[in-house]
This record gives C-alpha cells, structure tokens and sequence, in this order.
C-alpha cells in the first residue's frame, strides 16, 4: 500500500507546492511516485504539464482526469462508484504521476463541510467524507504507487482537513520569516484538533460505501525555504527566524501532537532529524535557476548544462549551485524515506 505524505500549511508563499514537485521528482527516480493538486491554483498541475497545461484542460480525453471530477459522482450522487483517475506524467520523469487539480474544486467545500459536522445524520452525505481517499487509493492501485504526496492550498478548508486527514504522515514547509513562526502557533491547536474529530467521527461513516481511512496521520519533519545565503550560512535575519521557528516545532508543534499520537516517538526519528530540531533540510532561494528550470519544465536540479544557457562564470557558478541542489535533494528524500520507514 502507498504511503501517502501531504505538504501543509495554512501559510501561503511557503512553497509547499515546489516541495511536492521537486520532493516526488527525485523520488520517482527510484519508486513510482503520486503528486496530487488539491489546490484550486492548480499550480502544481501546471509545473507537471507544462506547455501543455491549457490542453489538458480543454481536451475532451484529458479534461475528466482530474481531482473535482473523479469525487463528482459521490457529491452528486450518481449511481455509479468512483473510478480510478488518468494521470499524466512529464516526458523526463516517467514514473512520476500526478492526479491533477481543478480551479473550481472549492464547489464541493459546502457540502463536504456538512456532511463532516452532521456525522451520520444525513445519509445522503455519508460517502463524502471518505471520496477523496476512495479516488486516491484507485488511483493508486491503478499506477502501483509507492509514495503519494498531497499539495494543499492555503487555508483551513474542509477540503484540506479531509485530505490532510486521509495521508500517513505530513511534512510542513515553512519560510523563515515572522508569519511562518506565528502559522505554527495556529497549526499546534488546529491539526490536534482535526485528528480529535476524525477519532470521534470515524464510526460514523464505517458503514459508508467510501470509510474513512484509518490512518493517523504522523509528523516526519518540516522544510525551511526561500531564503538568501551570505557566506555559507543563511543571511540576518533569517538565521533567527530559523531558530525561532525551530524551537517553536520542538517545544510547542511537538508535545500537541504527542497528545493526540500525532507524533512518532524520539526512537522513530532519525538521529540528525532530532539534531536538526525536525528539520528535514535547509534550502535557500533558487534564484537565477529558477526561471531556466520553468522554461526547461523540470527541477532545479534537474536542468542539464546546455539548459542554463550560459558561459564563463555565470555559468560555473549556475552549474555549481545547480549540483549542490541535486546532492541537498538526494538527501532530504532519503531521509524522509527513512523517517516514513517507521510511518
């Protein structure tokens, strides 16, 4: 069965949609990989399809495929069960699937939203909390998944309680700035929260045709982005941001998990994971790669040396950053396999 990790934080600009595309590239070059949008910006659906993006959505054979439609027939009641999804794959990561967004997936917010505060009460709503994994799952199936991994928008939606709910484990990617330290107060009392419903909840819907899925979900660690470097080290001020935010996942995100057995037990972590205060990898701002890997459609770390486009130094020091990247995201997939291994 896939192991599934969704990337979440209520915080936007946190970059949780180039972890997932970045994080499930490298994966895929070793294990069959799922991404999934379940933002209506569908931003990492365009990453994954690239030029290709708009004809997706207009195509008749392609425009079906995707998160919205493939739960369409339990919100609407259709008499028919829910069907696996056709996932895309970009040309130079085969065993990268995604299971794409859709801009007006927040249609279903409201019904969702009900049937998750009614429990059992309507049994027209039954099969709603438990569609989304239903898809998933076929989908999975289907493509003989070893790894799924959710992006989520911003917010504290229904939606993404639900799909947040359904994963193993989830990673939460932060930016080392003032609102990120903040976002992490509101998640220590939201996401125990989430896992107190889902317990007292979950007989409710054992009997649906889609059951909840009785997975609960685990922190494997967070993601610290989009910051500068000066002299090997992230610059001031991010350099106490970062250990802000770190002691803010260590002394307060933790022991709220610990509660509700959100948490593994210090056994389960890697040793440099608990030396690192949670911190699955440190990883400054793309810069000048970032645009050649949008016109390439491909990771940073990706980018072959006749993609950068440049000479001399500027394209030394380019290809340099540019393998440090490969090496950094080597690493922190590793380890999340590792710390997944005890999920």
């Amino acid at each position: 069965m896939s192991k599934r990790i969704v990337f979440f934080n209520h915080k936007g600009g946190v970059s949780k949609t180039t972890s997932v595309y970045n994080i499930g590239w490298e994966l895929s070059k070793e294990h069959r990989v799922l991404v999934v949008d379940g933002d209506p910006q569908c931003n990492l659906s365009s990453l994954i399809l690239g030029d290709g993006f708009e004809e997706y959505y207009s195509n008749p054979l392609t425009k079906y495929q995707n998160l919205k439609d493939g739960v369409e027939v339990a919100f609407k009641g259709k008499p028919q069960p829910i069907a696996p999804v056709t996932c895309a794959s970009p040309p130079r990561a085969a065993n990268l699937f995604l299971l794409a967004g859709h801009a007006n997936l927040s249609a279903y917010e409201a019904s969702l939203t009900f049937a998750q505060t009614s429990g059992n009460a309507l049994a027209t709503l039954q099969n709603l909390p438990g569609a989304f994994s239903e898809l998933i799952r076929l989908t999975e199936e289907t493509y003989n998944v070893d790894y799924t991994l959710i992006d989520l928008n911003p917010g504290l939606s229904s939606i993404n309680q639900n799909l947040f709910l359904s994963s193993d484990a989830f990673v939460i990617p932060t930016n080392p700035d003032p609102f990120s330290i903040m976002a992490i107060d509101t998640l220590s009392e939201v996401l125990p929260r989430w896992m107190d419903w889902k317990e007292t909840n979950f007989e409710f819907f054992e009997d649906s045709a889609y059951p909840l899925r009785s997975s609960k979900t685990k922190f494997i660690g967070m993601l610290i982005q989009r910051f500068n470097i000066r002299k090997g080290r992230a610059a001031k001020p991010y350099r106490d941001n970062i250990a802000e935010i770190k002691s803010k996942i260590t002394n307060d995100l933790i022991p709220n998990l610990n509660r509700v057995g959100m948490a593994l037990s210090l056994a389960q972590y890697p040793q440099e994971l608990i030396d690192d205060e949670f911190c699955l990898a440190e990883i400054p701002d793309f810069q000048g790669l970032l645009p050649k890997s949008y016109a390439a459609e491909v990771p940073v770390f990706e980018l072959r040396d006749d993609e950068i486009h440049e000479t001399g130094p500027v394209f030394e020091q380019m290809s340099n950053k540019r393998n440090v990247f490969k090496v950094q995201f080597k690493e922190l997939s590793e380890k999340l396999i590792r710390t997944l291994d005890n999920v």
